[in-house]
């Protein structure tokens, strides 16, 4: 099979149930900023992590895939491959867990400290995008909400995590000085 269909070329592309729409249309922008967000986690991982952040962030990606077909099928009725209330719960008790290594904040921190920490802050940045595109796309066409619900959670989690690689490697958050 080819890389190329040149089917593309035209400037619109192809939807799951054979439907073809622009690739300017918010589905095509939000289901490719959760592509951008999946491939930099990709740089995330090449790091040394430790196990259960490495295998979080792996499974992760396969969630962000499934995000993005979601998003890239209109049709609600069909109800294969969509974002589900336990994958959010799953988020929900990853973050509650990591929380517990961390001294509560007391003010707000600036993106650093290790590069794993400080490439995962620029992934969360991806992925409050990709959630901000949904949401945009959500009020142009009915979505499954559980995708906004999803990300809205998943750079909840981004953000802890980082926090977490920091103190793993004892770097301290950088607070924000006004």
């Amino acid at each position: 099979m080819k890389i190329y269909t040149k089917t593309g070329d035209d400037g619109n592309t192809g939807l799951q149930g054979n439907l073809r729409i622009s690739k300017s249309h918010p589905r095509i922008v939000s289901y490719g900023t959760v592509d951008e967000a999946n491939a930099s986690l990709g740089i995330v991982l090449t790091n040394s992590l430790d196990d259960d952040i490495h295998t979080l962030l792996t499974e992760i990606q396969n969630d962000l895939f499934l995000v993005g077909a979601d998003l890239s099928n209109p049709n609600l009725n069909d109800s294969k491959n969509r974002v589900s209330l336990e994958m959010i719960k799953k988020l929900e008790n990853h973050i509650d867990k990591f929380e517990t290594e961390l001294p509560p904040l007391t003010n707000f921190i600036l993106p650093g400290g290790d590069l794993s920490a400080a490439q995962l802050h620029h992934v969360r940045t991806i992925v409050r995008r990709a959630e901000s595109q949904t949401v945009l796309l959500s009020e142009k066409d009915e979505i499954n909400s559980n995708c906004i619900k999803y990300l809205n959670r998943l750079s909840d989690l981004f953000f802890v995590m980082g926090r977490l690689i920091n103190k793993r490697k004892n770097r301290e958050d950088i607070p924000w000085k006004i």
